[in-house]
């Protein structure tokens, strides 16, 4: 195994945490995750800021997901001798409306609104291809309804550019999930067992939901001839000929099939259980699900989780510490559902809106704290009017609890969904649960990113402002947020926000349409090195580059708020890009008068900042340098380099599900293996197979 070795931001917090971190990671516990490593949406519900105790410690790895983590934030994965490729390049950013792969899943296919697709690595050290005895892959629902020629779940293998054949995927397996004569289409986001070998999700007819447990096969159906497993009963599946799956009806204890297209399974690695909710608001317990014969827990489940409003629950969230199970609902409650008998706490209302919560609360195992996001308030504290907000809870909240409250710009009578935000790698390294939660919200109108500095887990009374991520007048909803560290670039460690707009988008190369959209989020650190070129943001929403590289103070420098101004921080020197921005730059324009301060975006896609006003020469635009920090004399102007644009931006119609992100591959050893998936929502010209619904694989190489 590989370990990033020098930089602060991973650095696991105090001796006894390293110790018992590699310990653990070196000795008995390491032959798990050498199975592989799964990343679905749970990973980004349950998260663990850093372990400051021995007993912190003892709980939280109690939890695979801890690990899972870890090995993300730390972990160097490299292609085998056997699967490399002669001379791959490594892709430099989002290729404008394509991405590095898309693949048409049918008309109208897609992951849906606020879910998310699933991938597998079969090594945490390395990645591998299509010609591996067990290539890595990566799940789609495809939000169709499953017949003898349409496939309601898929993966692809063979992901990446580097990949013998140019990195152009295949289609791995295909399957039709019809029970008996009943159709299915899956509306949630999958699951994946520990070892990749099973996945768990929940299919509707659009009447009656059914838990289905898959074993597929390689090399198996394609999306015009689907293959349909062997349904088999639960007392069969352990031994069952793959492909085969068992179906369990979601039943109230009366016999009653419920509906479930809101709430998505939650797996519990360690005790082979699993939760999902209901269209009723009633809570399933499953155990055992991959390890054992699999059953539905009936004595004293399925519970209500709300009896009072009996509404579609969302995605089920376990904490090990407390023993219980977090779920939100449609009328805007959160419930804590102990995990052993079934009793429910339910907090105060949280969501006014029709559409209730519709995204699982973040769990922080480590602070013991819940984080929930609600369309509206239903209160006057925004211009007269409600507000979105975000809410953070404790584990043990008390029953009719209101919460700790951000407000994120305003809402409306008729507000967009509030899909769940993300938290920075501050947060993450954190051991007292201080960093930035980031959300987008102003659920009534035109979308705008917020930033939610936390400090020692207290919330602020309104978010700041980062950008708005449409056009003004737009009424689009956002994705659900993602935030991608990567320890791995030959520049220097980097860290980005993906999300995206469904109608509207900012950027020019959003072409007025979805898109999905980056900005770079990561945050100072302190003693720590930093290359030349490396870019952060500041607590004052402006982005700052590296131009004299060096190890930083001990404490945060006095940032700036001009661009083109210069800030020391020990041996590090940055240059103020400016203020985190959408919005195009203007170009160079011959004799013209540009004032203090202003920026342009050079040929090359060069932010050029004036440090000394005047007026530009009346022949040619300059040939601007490429180190950051140099000037250029222009007439009587004076301009400064200060590094590429930190945002980019790729189209796709109708927005994006959830992002998922493959994050450990180190920089250079296999072109394209650092990546991030997503279905588009709607039609679009996929680059295999034709218009429809697209499944997507975009290069975060740079994490651009």
């Amino acid at each position: 195994m590989t370990f990033v070795r020098n930089v602060s931001v991973f650095r696991v917090g105090g001796c006894l945490t390293v110790l018992l971190t590699l310990g653990w990671i070196l000795t008995i516990h390491a032959k798990p995750y050498e199975q592989g490593l799964p990343t679905d949406w749970t990973h980004q519900h349950v998260i663990f800021s850093q372990p400051r105790t021995a007993e912190q410690v003892a709980q939280v790895t109690n939890d695979p997901r801890y690990w899972q983590q870890w090995i993300r934030h730390h972990m160097v994965r490299v292609l085998p001798e056997v699967n490399a490729p002669g001379n791959a390049s490594l892709a430099s950013g989002f290729r404008a409306h394509t991405g590095d792969w898309s693949v048409s899943m049918g008309n109208n296919a897609s992951v849906g609104a606020g879910n998310f697709p699933a991938k597998y690595s079969f090594s945490t050290t390395t990645a591998n291809c299509a010609n591996a005895a067990k290539p890595d892959y990566v799940v789609f629902s495809t939000g169709l309804q499953s017949a003898a020629t349409t496939a309601s779940i898929i993966a692809m293998e063979n992901l990446y550019s580097g990949c013998p054949t140019g990195g152009v995927p295949t289609l791995y397996w295909a399957y039709n999930t019809t029970v008996g004569a009943v159709a299915g289409t899956v509306r949630t986001s999958p699951v994946l067992s520990l070892d990749g070998s099973q996945i768990a999700f929940v299919q509707t007819d659009g009447t009656h939901g059914t838990l289905i447990l898959l074993k597929w096969k390689p090399n198996n159906g394609t999306l015009a001839a689907p293959v349909a497993p062997a349904n088999v009963p639960a007392s069969s599946y352990t031994g069952c000929t793959i492909p085969c799956m068992t179906a369990f009806p979601l039943k109230t204890s009366g016999g009653t099939q419920t509906d479930d297209t809101t709430s998505s399974v939650y797996y519990d690695y360690t005790n082979d259980t699993a939760w999902v909710g209901d269209g009723s608001g009633l809570l399933h317990k499953f155990s055992p699900v991959f390890k054992a014969t699999p059953a539905e827990v009936t004595t004293g489940w399925p519970v209500a989780a709300d009896a009072a409003h009996a509404s579609a629950l969302t995605s089920p969230v376990y904490d090990h510490v407390s023993n219980n199970v977090f779920v939100g609902d449609a009328a805007g409650y959160v419930s804590a559902v102990n995990a052993a008998s079934g009793a429910p706490t339910v907090s105060g209302q949280v969501d006014h809106s029709a559409v209730g919560i519709v995204s699982s609360p973040i769990l922080d195992q480590t602070a013991q704290k819940i984080y929930v996001f609600a369309a509206s308030n239903g209160g006057g504290a925004c211009g007269g009017g409600p507000c979105a907000i975000a809410v953070q809870f404790s584990t043990t909240f008390s029953a009719g609890a209101a919460g700790s409250r951000t407000t994120l710009g305003s809402s409306s009578a008729n507000p967009n969904p509030l899909y769940a935000g993300a938290f920075d790698s501050a947060y993450y390294a954190s051991n007292n649960a201080t960093g930035n939660l980031y959300g987008c919200g102003h659920t009534g109108a035109n979308p705008i990113l917020y930033q939610i500095p936390i400090n020692a887990g207290a919330m602020p009374a309104a978010g700041t402002v980062l950008v708005s991520t449409t056009t003004n007048g737009s009424t689009a909803s956002c994705s659900p947020i993602t935030d991608i560290l990567n320890p791995n670039l030959a520049g220097g460690f980097e860290e980005r926000l993906f999300v995206s707009p469904q109608n509207n988008g900012r950027f020019t190369a959003c072409g007025g349409k979805g898109c999905v959209e980056s900005f770079i989020d990561t945050p100072w650190q302190p003693s720590t090195n930093y290359a030349v070129g490396q870019i952060i943001l500041t607590p004052k929403i402006h982005t700052e580059i590296v131009i004299t590289a060096g190890t930083s103070s001990t404490s945060p420098p006095t940032w700036t708020t001009t661009a083109g101004t210069t800030v020391n921080d020990g041996g590090v020197t940055w240059l103020d890009q400016g203020v985190v921005t959408a919005n195009a730059l203007p170009v160079w324009t011959k004799n013209h008068a540009y004032a203090l301060a202003a920026r342009i975006l050079g040929t090359g896609g060069k932010i050029e900042i004036v440090t000394g006003a005047g007026t530009t020469n009346n022949t040619a635009e300059p040939t601007w340098p490429s180190t950051p920090g140099t000037t250029t004399v222009d007439g009587s102007v004076t301009w400064i380099y200060a590094g590429p644009l930190p945002t980019a931006a790729l189209q796709v119609t109708g927005g994006s599900s959830g992002i998922i992100m493959d994050n450990v591959v180190s920089s250079g050893t296999l072109a394209g293996a650092s990546q991030i998936y997503f279905s588009t929502l709607a039609n679009q010209a996929c680059t295999i197979g034709g218009n429809g619904g697209c499944a997507v694989q975009t290069s975060q190489s740079a994490l651009q």
